[in-house]
């Protein structure tokens, strides 16, 4: 049977997770976040001769086992032809990360999106998770070996911080009922080496930024945004709008779409001569679920990625409501979060009305990004 699951946050709205089973994995993986258009993209071989680096880049990559980390306790694949991925980005502030803020002992989920890939592989919806999401966290292992019990009302970042990727993905699967094909995850320090090496990132904006805390500094206008710049626009929360994470997910949101026409623009997946000079960073950068921990499987999985366009995904956030006891902390608007999942599940596209009436309507970071 399928696992029964919550739809949002704890206490909420409870719905079963229908029986699903999912024919043999297409070699067409996609992903559309940050860091999966880069990555996925960046280990396009083509030729022959390439033994020496295709055991280099399969060297570079870090696998997680999902599958036996999480066992037989998930919902069912369904064989519709759709994909599901958990896209992370991680908040560790250790090594190279340092510069960016106090290393706080744990790596956190910066950035996190549900990336649902229809059937035909040709359209895609994302669905963002405010950091500061209060959900139900199921019952997890932390690295050490250990179990940390089931909590009724944590952060969503918190479950990354306690059990790591297994864990991350197991309290997505409960909020949602839907069980994730993959997982992607890159850290600020690979992140901000992907760009630099990618040449930059074109994009405009429709007001100043500044924020010296993610080193942000943009005049209104047209900017070509390397590295750091670009980190530091994905991860502002001061310098636009309300201040909130709300607001820093309209501009991941908005950085994502500009990549994407920025990869295109520049042939990348055309051209195998420009991915050698940086598929070496791309698979340092990346941690992947097992099953896509080899060049072979990113091949397929880049390729697919092929055929999905700025114009061709629907990004939108999941609708929320500040905490009555702590405006720092949002929680789920249950009854449209639950017709989010459900249409994911079912391989629909989000109804409208599902995404308004949320708190992140409200951030004043609309269109600041173009």
């Amino acid at each position: 049977m399928a696992q029964e699951s919550k739809g949002g946050q704890g206490g909420g709205h409870r719905r079963r997770a229908r029986g699903r089973r999912r024919r043999a994995r297409s070699p067409r993986r996609k992903a559309l976040l940050i860091t999966a258009w880069i990555a996925a993209g960046l280990v396009l071989l083509g030729g022959g001769g390439l033994g020496f680096l295709y055991f280099k880049f399969n060297g570079n990559l870090t696998g997680v086992d999902i599958n036996a980390a999480l066992g037989t306790q998930r919902p069912k694949d369904v064989d519709n032809g759709s994909q599901d991925i958990l896209v992370l980005g991680s908040d560790s502030r250790a090594g190279a990360n340092g510069k960016y803020g106090k290393d706080e002992g744990s790596a956190r989920s910066d950035t996190a999106m549900i990336v649902h890939v229809y059937k035909g592989h040709k359209t895609a919806s994302v669905v963002s998770i405010p950091r500061d999401t209060l959900v139900s966290r199921p019952e997890c292992t932390t690295p050490d070996g250990k179990t940390t019990p089931a909590v009724k009302s944590a952060m969503f970042n918190d479950s990354y911080s306690v059990g790591g990727p297994a864990c991350a993905v197991k309290t997505v699967e409960a909020m949602t009922g839907i069980r994730m094909d993959h997982y992607l995850e890159v850290d600020f320090a690979g992140f901000q080496k992907l760009i630099d090496k990618l040449g930059g990132v074109k994009l405009t904006t429709t007001k100043p930024i500044h924020d010296k805390d993610s080193h942000l500094d943009l005049a209104a206008g047209t900017h070509t945004l390397h590295g750091e710049q670009a980190l530091g626009l994905v991860r502002t929360r001061h310098g636009v709008g309300d201040g909130s994470d709300l607001g820093r997910i309209k501009l991941q949101q908005a950085f994502i779409k500009a990549l994407l026409d920025q990869m295109k623009s520049i042939g990348l997946f055309t051209s195998p001569g420009k991915l050698y000079g940086i598929a070496d960073t791309a698979t340092s950068a990346l941690t992947t679920d097992s099953d896509l921990a080899s060049v072979d499987k990113l091949l397929g999985f880049a390729n697919g990625l092929k055929s999905i366009g700025s114009g061709d995904m629907r990004m939108v956030t999941l609708p929320v409501t500040y905490d009555a006891s702590d405006p720092n902390r949002v929680v789920p608007l249950d009854s449209k979060a639950s017709r989010i999942w459900q249409a994911l599940h079912d391989d629909q596209p989000i109804p409208e009305d599902a995404v308004k009436g949320s708190a992140g309507d409200k951030t004043g970071a609309d269109d600041v990004v173009k």
